[in-house]
């Protein structure tokens, strides 16, 4: 009995992480950019018992010897799905889409301690932020400056009036006297996306260690035709609704399974110690 509620309390703790993230892609069913992750199972190691020692009794079996006990399943990874979002038409000027699955956005994170990083999203809701000097910044819908080709953040006079994505990632700024600036977005491709740590907000964050080409690129001179933006659209999330209330209902009903003999050991084994001589 105590083997059985080894394994019940094991698979229940670990099918609760999987109801937290199958909570959490519903919760964000509606963020846009944002990106399901989807959970897998293994079972944990196994206790072997050779309880058939005279292999000539064991002619024509087809499942190998002796019995296997387990003591119960982990979640053993989880696994960002980049699949692309539906498109939402929103006619603003600062929104943009990327339609390709494993392009995003460059943007400057200041950490608590002071520290600029760069992370990435794919949410293209972007703004116009007012600095000094009669100038205006293009940050995230976070307020986090977007980066450029040269790393550095993009910067327009105040009077612009109107901004226009041009093929390759460009972004061209009309000026009141006729005139115009561009300015290159940077855009990263992700190469191995499972190395995408989630940090809140539509970013991700590459561990320091795997920053370089084996992991992400960066689309330079050439390399830019391939960069796939649509203005005036927004990435919905890729969250299917149907298919997290589905999964949800099975870790449920497996919860209640592994719960349901729990109960069942603990009142066997209250049977047992009530049994008299």
């Amino acid at each position: 009995m105590n083997r059985v509620l080894l394994n019940a309390s094991n698979t229940m703790n670990q099918l609760q992480q999987q109801l937290d993230l199958i909570g959490h892609n519903i919760a964000n069913v509606d963020t846009v950019g944002y990106k399901n992750r989807r959970g897998t199972f293994q079972e944990l190691l196994a206790q072997q018992y050779n309880n058939q020692p005279l292999q000539r009794y064991e002619g024509g079996r087809n499942t190998p010897e002796g019995i296997r006990i387990g003591v119960g399943a982990k979640l053993a990874q989880t696994q960002l799905q980049l699949t692309q979002g539906s498109m939402k038409p929103t006619e603003r000027m600062l929104d943009f889409a990327f339609t390709t699955e494993d392009q995003f956005f460059a943007v400057q994170y200041t950490s608590e301690t002071g520290q600029e990083e760069v992370r990435y999203t794919r949410n293209g809701s972007l703004y116009l932020s007012p600095i000094n000097n009669n100038e205006v910044m293009l940050v995230n819908s976070e307020g986090h400056p977007v980066l450029n080709t040269a790393g550095e953040t993009i910067v327009f006079p105040e009077s612009i009036t109107e901004v226009q994505l041009q093929p390759g990632g460009t972004l061209t700024a009309s000026l009141p006297n006729g005139g115009a600036l561009a300015s290159e977005l940077a855009v990263a491709q992700i190469i191995r996306p499972q190395l995408l740590q989630a940090m809140g907000g539509s970013l991700f964050a590459l561990p320091a260690e795997n920053i370089g080409e084996d992991a992400l690129t960066y689309l330079q001179g050439a390399g830019r035709n391939a960069i796939s933006l649509q203005q005036g659209m927004l990435e919905q999330s890729n969250v299917d609704l149907a298919n997290e209330m589905t999964n949800l209902t099975i870790a449920q009903r497996s919860y209640q399974f592994n719960a349901r003999s729990i109960q069942m050991a603990d009142q066997m084994m209250g049977l047992v110690n009530g049994m008299k001589s």
